[in-house]
C-alpha cells in the first residue's frame, strides 16, 4: 500500500494563513455614532430648561393687554443617567496559550474585552431607538416546542445566541413573566428564534403570543431613546424627567406624522414640512434598510446618494431629499423599528454619559479582575448615560406601517 494523505495524516501539520477571522456580529449603529457627545454628566442629574411658551399680554386695547398678561411658559427636563453593563470572563491558560501570531488566529483577551464592549455598545445603539422599556421585539406565534417567532422579522437583527430572554405582556410599566429562557439558535430570514425549554416561563406556559421581549435585567432600566422623547402616541400627563408633557404635547413631546397611506418619499417630505412649521430644521432622517429600499426604488433615477461621517473617520452612505427647509440626509440604521422613521433637527440632541460611553470600568487602575473561585479574569465594560433632547418639538416619529 502506498504511502497517502490517510495513513501520513499523523505527521501533518495543519495550514493556517494569516486572514483575521471576520466579525460578522452588526457593527454600523449611525445614530449612536452621529449623535453629539457630552461626556461630563456628572452629579446627581441634569438639568434641560425649554421654553413653551410665550408671554400672552398682548392686544389692540392697552387695558386688555394689561389685564391679560401672562408669563413665559418654561420646563426643565431633569434627566437622570441609565446603567448597562457587559461582562466577560477569559480563563488564563488560554490567555497565555493565545499570545502571538503562531498560536491563534486572535488572542483571547483581545477577543473578549472587544466582544464585552461590543455587546454595550449594540446594547446602547438599540435603546436609543426605544422608549426605556427595554423591549427588543415581540412574540408573533406563541411557545412551540422550543422556538417562537418574531411579529417583525427586521426586529431578529436585535437577538445573538446566548442571550437569556424574559417576556411581559406590557411594553413596560408592569412586569415580567417569571423565569427565562435561553437563545440557542436565530434564523435571519424566518425571525424564528431557537430557545430552550419553555417551561421555564410562567410553570411551563412559555412566551405568549404579543408578549414583549427582552433581555432578561433590562425591564423599564433602558436609556430613553427616540421613542420616549417623540412618542408614538401624544404623551399623557405621567411624568417625564420631572415633565407633565401635556400643557403641550408637540413641543414637549415632539411631532407624530402618520404616513402609512402615502408613497414613502412623500410621507417623508410631508413629516419635514410638519417639523419645518413648528419652526425646526431637520437634517437627518434615520429609517431601516426594508424602507431605505422602498425609499431607494421609489425615487428611482432621481435618486442622490450622500457620504456622511461621525466623528471624522466613521462613514454612512445615505439619501438626499429635499425639504422645506433644506436638505436632508436619510440613513439607514438596523436599529430601527422598521414601520418608522425618524426626523431629527440633529444639534438639538445630545448623548449624555458619565465618561465615555461605552467604556472598561476600571476606577480602581485595573482593567482585568481576578475571579476569585476560578483560574481565570473578569472584564467589566459599562456606561452610565442618558439621551437629551433641548427641543423635542422640533423632531417627528414618522409612521410608515
Amino acid at each position: 500500500m502506498s504511502l497517502n494523505l490517510t495513513t501520513f495524516s499523523a505527521a501533518l501539520k495543519q495550514h493556517y494563513t494569516s486572514d483575521r477571522i471576520e466579525n460578522m456580529v452588526y457593527k454600523d449603529n449611525p445614530l449612536l455614532a452621529m449623535m453629539p457627545k457630552y461626556e461630563q454628566f456628572g452629579g446627581e442629574n441634569l438639568k434641560l430648561p425649554i421654553k413653551h411658551g410665550i408671554p400672552q399680554g398682548r392686544a389692540a386695547t392697552f387695558a386688555t393687554a394689561q389685564a391679560n398678561k401672562t408669563n413665559t411658559q418654561l420646563k426643565a427636563f431633569l434627566l437622570t443617567r441609565s446603567k448597562d453593563y457587559s461582562l466577560a470572563s477569559i480563563d488564563n491558560e488560554t490567555i497565555e496559550a493565545s499570545k502571538g501570531n503562531p498560536n491563534a488566529f486572535m488572542e483571547a483577551a483581545t477577543t473578549e474585552i472587544d466582544g464585552a464592549i461590543e455587546s454595550a455598545t449594540r446594547s446602547l445603539a438599540i435603546a436609543m431607538y426605544g422608549s426605556g422599556s427595554g423591549s427588543i421585539g415581540q412574540v408573533s406565534a406563541g411557545f412551540v416546542s422550543t422556538s417562537f417567532t418574531l411579529s417583525n422579522v427586521e426586529d431578529v437583527t436585535n437577538f445573538e445566541v446566548g442571550m437569556e430572554l424574559v417576556f411581559s405582556t406590557v411594553d413596560g410599566g408592569g412586569a415580567v413573566k417569571s423565569g427565562a429562557i435561553t437563545v440557542n439558535g436565530v434564523d435571519r430570514d424566518s425571525g424564528v428564534l431557537t430557545v430552550d425549554a419553555g417551561s421555564a416561563i410562567d410553570a411551563g406556559t412559555g412566551p405568549a403570543t404579543s408578549d414583549f421581549v427582552f433581555q432578561e435585567g433590562d425591564y423599564d432600566l433602558k436609556v430613553k431613546g427616540l421613542r420616549a422623547w417623540i412618542p408614538d402616541s401624544a404623551p399623557s400627563a405621567t411624568s417625564f424627567f420631572g415633565v407633565d408633557r401635556t400643557a403641550d404635547v408637540t413641543r414637549l413631546g415632539g411631532i407624530r406624522y402618520d404616513g402609512s397611506a402615502e408613497p414613502i418619499e412623500e410621507a417623508l417630505v410631508s413629516a419635514a414640512s410638519r417639523v419645518a412649521r413648528e419652526g425646526g430644521k431637520p437634517d437627518y432622517c434615520f429609517l431601516s434598510y426594508n424602507k431605505f429600499a422602498d425609499l431607494e426604488k421609489a425615487l428611482g433615477s432621481k435618486v442622490q446618494y450622500i457620504d456622511s461621517q461621525a466623528n471624522g473617520d466613521v462613514g454612512f452612505r445615505g439619501m438626499l431629499i429635499h425639504g422645506p427647509r433644506g436638505t436632508i440626509k436619510v440613513i439607514p440604521d438596523q436599529n430601527c423599528p422598521s414601520d418608522r422613521a425618524f426626523m431629527l433637527s440633529m444639534s438639538f440632541w445630545k448623548l449624555y454619559s458619565l465618561g465615555k460611553c461605552p467604556k472598561i470600568l476600571d476606577s480602581d487602575g485595573l482593567k482585568m479582575l481576578r475571579e476569585s473561585s476560578a483560574d481565570a479574569v473578569e472584564v467589566r465594560v459599562g456606561y452610565y448615560a442618558q439621551v437629551g433632547c433641548r427641543a423635542p418639538g422640533y423632531n417627528a416619529n414618522v409612521y410608515l406601517g
